[in-house]
């Protein structure tokens, strides 16, 4: 296994991911939009392809802005294989976490279900 990707909530989604790649030499990838449900991203890759940021707007989400604060969406899993995310995700669910979604298709391509860890923060599997 291997941390896929990190994301990051933004007010500003062009200006977000201006700053990781003008700061940090990310590379930016293809806008994503939903338009039905407001989100918009960018996936930034660092170091060759080996190290990503999604950098996420949502309209219907508000997020702190005094002192520059910024909270963390999600971290991700890759387990390989669209099978092992079913099973990991009914694993989990047998254990007691709470499913959020999945396991699907998403939009963007991704097969990957979302679950809460011990904490309720968001860990996203995917395949």
């Amino acid at each position: 296994m291997f941390v896929d990707h990190a994301a990051v909530y933004v007010e500003d989604l062009e200006r977000g991911a201006r700053f990781y790649e003008q700061y940090f030499d990310g590379v930016r990838g293809e806008r994503y939009e939903n338009p039905r449900t407001g989100f918009s991203s960018y996936f930034i890759t660092f170091d060759g392809g080996n190290t990503r940021l999604e950098v996420m707007h949502n309209d219907a989400i508000a997020r702190p802005v005094d002192r520059g604060a910024r909270e963390y969406a999600h971290v991700a899993f890759n387990v390989g294989s669209r099978e092992r995310v079913d099973e990991l995700t009914a694993q989990l669910v047998t254990d007691g976490y709470e499913k959020i979604s999945g396991p699907r298709v998403t939009g963007d391509g991704y097969y990957e279900s979302c679950i809460l860890d011990a904490e309720g923060n968001t860990v996203e599997i995917t395949g």
